[in-house]
């Protein structure tokens, strides 16, 4: 029986970071392991681990959408995966990190080449200094060295797949969280930077002597006869996935940080139109006009539209920046999203403002070469500097007003939208939500419908929710009206489905649509589609950008409130009627009944 420790988080915090924790725990019981799962959610970390939980335990499972500080796992063999894996396919997450039974090689003897990784939380001083400590320490020692520095402005001297494949020894010397899994099969010995910087020679001798055998056979199914299978396999997926992360990767890194800004702002001003209807009866609508300044409508109002609306562009384009480039990026970004606030470029400029901080920034961080002694100089003045300026340069002359411009003109043909044009946008975005509930075209529709919140939209926000709502609740109702078509365990969770259904939880669907999907995922898309469109036609309002059913309590929060309560429950009811056709009665064994299958012959006729 092996312990595991896992952490799961996706970019919203929510459906996902819980169900691929729960699936963790159902998966290790049934293997006869212990796991202990900390979720970081959009209510804070819960399950937190503990140093002694971490120190017990054999491996470590990141089941996440979103970067996790992975310093206290140092030394730690890490499985990595998504929170969908953890979802569909937790008991093979659960075989990857169970301990491996091979033997660590014995220590080499003789001269060795050694290859290791430096780094410290400011990637300066310390980070060099400790190359310069471990390189000296084996050329004294007669061995070959080559150290990766990961500092500030990225990785310097960075390993090859080739590096790794041909050293005999991996040093480690870093205070913050390094990635190991490019070491998978090599001795590794984990340590900081100081020892390194005082004795180089004594960390590698120490390293010899305790060095352990990362992650051997943690996938299993290697080939026998090829002991280094698992590492040559480890190296060429580091090397396939090398330099920058996909484009959606960044994007999304963007939305999760940004989106607790939205949320706030939105709810903020849904509370203020609120107070105001209670204050000033129905003129409280209007209650962001001056004339009600000083009134604690007008105020949240400004707090939300001006303080959390106003910083959620230069969050998203900051770090999408921060995504590609690390740290370097992050203010050239969000000074970028800034300008995109004052060109009026809104949401679109900041996404480009975004992706131009971060890939100029990791241009200059890979074309400025300095001495090891100015190195410096690169976090500190020349890459704010020349970032920002190059950055602003071009979102004032070249980008604001040309993105402006199509910006303003798809708020204006949004606005104008007849009841048909509508229809079909609405059923466009409602069949996206349902599509991959929770991925990626699912947070296309979402971020779309969200950035036009700065420009004053809100009738795609609208059907989004709706059409976000309805999966999970026509699961919940088709588990009561259609017990047959459901398993006992899918009639269970019918009821959460029920729950996250009205939290517009899309993600609640996932489940079903995993067992079943070529029977549930069209189900779902019609009736999502259907919500949508109801509600972009009726030219349903919403002004809160989540909450599901909760929202509709606050005044003024929906426009049109009886038809968008319409388009939900009508959505919910065509996407129940679709599940019950499209699924067949199973047995008592969870088995589709095939009706006149044909008898069994008597063996004596």
């Amino acid at each position: 029986m092996a312990h595991i420790v896992a952490v799961t988080a996706c970019p919203t915090g929510i459906a996902h970071t819980f169900m691929a924790a729960e699936a963790l725990r159902r998966a290790a019981q049934t293997a006869g392991h212990t796991v202990r799962v900390e979720t970081q959610g959009s209510v804070g970390t819960q399950d937190a681990l503990s140093a002694a939980d971490i120190a017990a335990a054999a491996a470590v499972i990141l089941a996440a959408d979103v970067n996790i500080d992975e310093t206290r796992f140092a030394g730690k063999t890490v499985v990595r995966a998504s929170t969908q894996d953890a979802i569909r396919d937790a008991a093979a997450l659960i075989g990857r990190a169970a301990p491996s039974s091979a033997a660590a090689p014995a220590a080499a003897s003789g001269p060795l080449h050694v290859v290791g990784i430096t780094a410290c939380p400011t990637g300066i001083a310390h980070t060099f200094m400790a190359a310069e400590g471990l390189e000296g320490g084996a050329r004294k020692l007669g061995y070959t060295a080559k150290i990766e520095t990961q500092g500030s402005v990225g990785a310097g001297n960075t390993l090859t797949p080739e590096d790794i494949q041909k050293a005999d020894l991996v040093v480690i010397a870093a205070d913050t969280n390094v990635d190991l899994s490019r070491f998978t099969g090599k001795r590794v010995y984990v340590t900081g930077t100081k020892p390194a910087i005082k004795d180089g020679s004594e960390v590698i001798r120490t390293a010899q002597a305790q060095a352990t055998v990362h992650g051997v056979a943690a996938t299993g199914g290697a080939d026998a006869s090829s002991p280094d299978y698992v590492a040559q396999a480890a190296a060429a997926k580091a090397s396939k996935n090398a330099g920058v992360p996909p484009f959606y990767k960044h994007l999304m890194t963007g939305v999760s940080h940004m989106l607790p800004f939205v949320v706030a702002g939105g709810l903020l001003i849904a509370l203020a139109f609120a107070i105001g209807s209670f204050q000033f009866g129905d003129q409280g609508i209007f209650i962001y006009e001056d004339k009600y300044a000083g009134t604690l409508g007008n105020t949240l109002f400004k707090i939300g539209a001006n303080g959390a609306f106003g910083l959620f562009v230069p969050v998203l384009a900051g770090y999408i920046a921060f995504s590609i480039a690390d740290r370097p990026g992050l203010a050239p970004g969000m000074i970028g999203g800034f300008l995109a606030g004052l060109t009026g470029s809104g949401f679109l400029g900041g996404i480009i403002a975004g992706f131009l901080a971060g890939y100029i920034v990791l241009w200059l961080t890979r074309s400025i070469k300095l001495p090891r002694t100015l190195e410096g100089l690169k976090p500190t003045l020349l890459l704010p500097l020349l970032g920002t300026l190059a950055v602003g340069l071009l979102m004032m002359f070249v980008i604001g007003k040309p993105v402006a411009a199509a910006l303003t003109g798809l708020t204006t043909w949004l606005q104008g939208l007849g009841n048909t044009s509508a229809g079909l946008l609405g059923a466009l975005l409602g069949a996206m939500m349902a599509f991959d509930m929770g991925g990626p075209i699912n947070k296309a529709a979402y971020t779309f419908s969200t950035g036009l919140l700065g420009a004053k939209v809100y009738g795609p926000i609208a059907a989004t929710m709706a059409a976000g709502m309805t999966p999970p609740l026509a699961l919940f109702l088709a588990t009561l009206v259609f017990k047959n078509r459901f398993t006992k365990d899918e009639v269970e969770a019918g009821k959460a489905a029920g729950v996250l259904g009205i939290s517009f939880i899309t993600e609640g669907a996932i489940p079903f649509a995993a067992r079943d999907p070529l029977r549930v995922i069209p189900s779902l898309m019609i009736g999502s589609a259907a919500a949508g469109a109801i509600s972009m036609a009726a030219g349903c309002l919403l002004r809160a950008p989540h909450g599901g059913i909760f929202v509709l309590f606050i005044p003024n929060a929906v426009t049109n409130l009886p038809m968008y309560v319409v388009a939900i429950l009508a959505g919910t009811v065509i996407s129940t009627v679709m599940l019950g056709v499209l699924k067949k009665p199973l047995d008592a064994d969870g088995l589709p009944i095939v009706k006149n299958a044909p008898q069994a012959v008597n063996a004596a006729d």
